[in-house]
């Protein structure tokens, strides 16, 4: 017996220190800058700034059809440096670049280089002999093959040389017009060159091998990885349908401020302590246990965080509120299940290893649903919804582990120690099953007024010329200003408010971002589009105010930050992953009437949100996205719970009506729903009550998303499914 407690104890104190040894690198570090993971993580530019470079292209009056496509391949360009990284247009002809984490302007510049055109040429029959060192005489006789716009991708990846070692090589993707044009330049070329000329410069003649007929080539040339990576992002780059210079660069404040991370921290960390409160009032021992998993969790997170170089933006912090209160939900699941075998008569032992057993297949289910969504998002998405994914995936599968195994040991280990009464762990009570089913036409009812109210408030809106949603800059583009202080004026603190409340007061606009510059006493500032009445009140501000030199204001309109492209790349791959879930679910439960009912409610959790945008006129901006994943994934996950409930009782209680499984499942899971709730709802709060105002515009929708993601499990799915099979057994 003193053998088992001893080891038991000793379980214990592993886990403490690792959670003390995770904080320690964490917040200390171990480098030779003494800084902690957790302060070098890298942080996007909403929250900590980066390099702003612009672009001019070479064209005087370029269409806007050429500015998209090259804002929109831009994006993609730069997101090798940061999955946040933003492009916009400025002005008619102008391109914006911010890149998030770095500070390095000349760099930046260096490894991005000159985004000009890329083209592939052949040599014809009479000049055949020249050489590719003869770049004059020979770029004056080719056959162009193809240019940038055939090209869908180029990447550096390793292959086994002949001898078996690795080495790196360019993989180049052509679409289907490409590769028929390249299919038909390898047949002629067999033994020859193709000379591959960027911004008039031959950068690479490769060899023709063999004839290249599916648009994938690959580019040898005994390459390290910094020539093959070169080599690769100037046919990246070359694509753009513009030649584009650079005019300017410089680094940028934050747009949020530092204000908005150090309150962000803070509220994440009383959030936690309420979360971990809150299981041990509910679950005692095993809350315990819960509250010592989800701290490892989190020291873990930030270690991860820094290590796999993920850059963290607000969408990003989502993410990760998104995952802990999964890893909650997880636990909330597992503890409900060990209470309900102590009612079912079994012993602690018994009640303990039944209840992870039993609650891993829906803890499963609702976590690799999310993760398919988060992987889809990865893929199809760009920009901050690419950083959203990351984070969202990489805090499931840690969530997942921290619950099935390290909660699991963390139980065990406490029962060792001598807490094997059902005291501790608690007894579920037997409640009588709710009259859903009966009650839904009800529920379909105020589900109904809620989404209506938010169509009425649109079209009010709309009718009084305000837009039917109060779309920020970041969707509808506005104006930049560049001012030149007299004195250094930061953009956070008190002096900061003051200036972002007289400038906000001038415009008559809520929706206004300052940006600092470094080294200097310039502050950018950027506003939806202005009325000359407008700007002229904003110059006589900052003129009579601040003594700035009116002639020395820079001004431009800007583009959009999330741009068409952007958006449809949003639409498309919240489609796309609703199908991927709605086509597991259907495969999990054997019933596509599953997966039918789960897209109905998210639906309806998407539109009861967007109620709230319209009729509280919260701005619709970049973080509007990650707000909408965010509800996605946290109602499927509860939504799973339900189904998985259904699943079960349909076997054990075959004898039973279809309507009373349904109520009883619900109601079973009742306490889990309202108690996961509870634990992320209460985090997000902290986040409103403690954060600054862009923080609170973000986290207004999420607690009103997890309030319609709660509903709609609880009292829509279910009873959908039950109305879809009545339906399906009366035809």
């Amino acid at each position: 017996m003193e053998n088992k407690k001893g080891r038991s104890l000793v379980g214990i104190l592993l886990v403490i220190i690792a959670i003390v040894a995770c904080a320690f690198v964490s917040w200390k570090g171990v480098d030779e800058s003494g800084q902690g993971s957790a302060r070098n993580i890298k942080l996007g530019l909403d929250l900590a700034g980066g390099v702003s470079i612009t672009y001019e292209a070479d064209q005087e009056n370029p269409s806007a059809e050429d500015m998209s496509d090259t804002v929109y391949k831009l994006q993609k360009r730069v997101e090798v440096y940061s999955t946040e990284a933003q492009v916009y247009q400025e002005g008619d002809n102008r391109i914006n670049v911010e890149i998030p984490g770095v500070y390095d302007a000349d760099k930046i510049l260096s490894e991005l280089g000159n985004p000009g055109t890329v083209e592939f040429y052949e040599i014809t029959e009479a000049e055949s002999g020249e050489t590719g060192e003869e770049s004059e005489t020979a770029s004056q006789a080719f056959n162009l093959v193809m240019d940038g716009n055939d090209i869908v991708d180029a990447q550096v990846m390793t292959q086994s040389d002949s001898y078996g070692n690795p080495e790196y090589v360019v993989e180049l993707t052509m679409n289907s017009e490409g590769a028929q044009k390249f299919k038909e330049a390898t047949e002629r070329n067999i033994g020859k060159p193709i000379y591959i000329i960027y911004d008039n410069e031959i950068i690479s003649y490769p060899t023709v091998n063999t004839v290249i007929e599916n648009g994938q080539a690959i580019i040898e040339g005994n390459f390290d990885y910094e020539s093959a990576n070169s080599l690769a992002t100037c046919i990246r780059l070359g694509a753009l349908k513009l030649n584009l210079n650079e005019i300017r660069s410089n680094v940028v404040g934050a747009k949020l401020g530092e204000e908005a991370v150090s309150t962000s921290l803070k509220a994440g960390a009383v959030g936690l302590a309420l979360i971990i409160i809150f299981m041990i009032i509910m679950y005692a021992v095993p809350g315990v246990a819960a509250g010592l998993a989800l701290m490892l969790y989190v020291a873990v997170m930030l270690c991860l965080l820094n290590g796999l170089d993920v850059t963290l933006t607000l969408p990003g912090i989502a993410g990760i509120i998104l995952s802990i209160g999964m890893a909650v939900d997880a636990n909330v699941i597992i503890f409900t299940r060990i209470r309900e075998e102590i009612a079912a008569g079994r012993n602690v032992r018994e009640a303990i290893r039944t209840g992870f057993n039993k609650a891993r297949t829906a803890i499963l289910d609702g976590n690799i649903t999310t993760l398919i969504a988060a992987a889809v998002l990865y893929i199809k998405g760009s920009g901050t919804i690419k950083g959203f994914a990351i984070t969202l995936a990489l805090g499931i599968v840690l969530s997942m582990i921290t619950a099935l195994l390290i909660t699991r040991f963390i139980v065990s280990m406490f029962y060792g120690l001598g807490f094997k009464d059902q005291k501790y762990y608690g007894k579920q009570k037997d409640r009588s099953p709710i009259a859903f089913v009966s009650k839904a036409k009800i529920f379909y009812i105020i589900s109904a007024v809620v989404i209506i109210a938010g169509f009425i408030g649109m079209g009010v809106n709309s009718s009084k010329g305000n837009g039917a949603m109060n779309y920020s800059l970041d969707f509808t583009g506005g104006t930049s200003m560049t001012v030149s202080f007299n004195e250094n004026i930061p953009v956070t603190g008190e002096e900061g408010a003051e200036l972002l409340e007289k400038i906000t007061e001038a415009v008559g606009t809520g929706d206004v971002q300052l940006q600092n510059v470094q080294n200097s006493n310039d502050i950018i500032i950027k506003t939806q589009i202005l009325s000359q009445e407008q700007r002229s009140d904003l110059k006589d501000l900052l003129v009579s105010e601040y003594g700035v030199d009116e002639s020395l204001i820079e001004e431009q309109n800007i583009s959009a930050v999330v741009s068409d492209e952007m958006q449809k790349d949003a639409v498309i791959a919240v489609i796309i992953a609703g199908i991927c879930m709605l086509i597991y679910i259907w495969f999990r439960f054997k019933d596509i009437k599953f997966g039918a009912s789960a897209v109905v409610a998210l639906l309806h959790d998407v539109l009861c949100v967007l109620t709230v945008y319209a009729l509280v006129r919260i701005p619709v901006g970049n973080t509007f996205i990650a707000c909408m994943l965010t509800i996605v994934g946290y109602s499927i996950n509860a939504t799973i719970v339900i189904f998985d409930r259904i699943r079960e009782n349909r076997q054990i209680m075959y004898r039973e009506s279809l309507e009373n499984i349904v109520n009883k499942s619900i109601t079973q899971t009742l306490s889990r729903s309202i108690n996961t709730s509870l634990t992320t709802f209460i985090s997000v709060l902290v986040l409103y009550i403690m954060g600054v105002a862009s923080i609170r515009e973000f986290a207004l929708p999420l607690m009103a998303g997890i309030i319609a993601g709660t509903w709609s499990s609880i009292f829509i799915t279910g009873t959908l499914w039950y109305g879809m099979k009545k339906i399906g057994k009366k035809n």
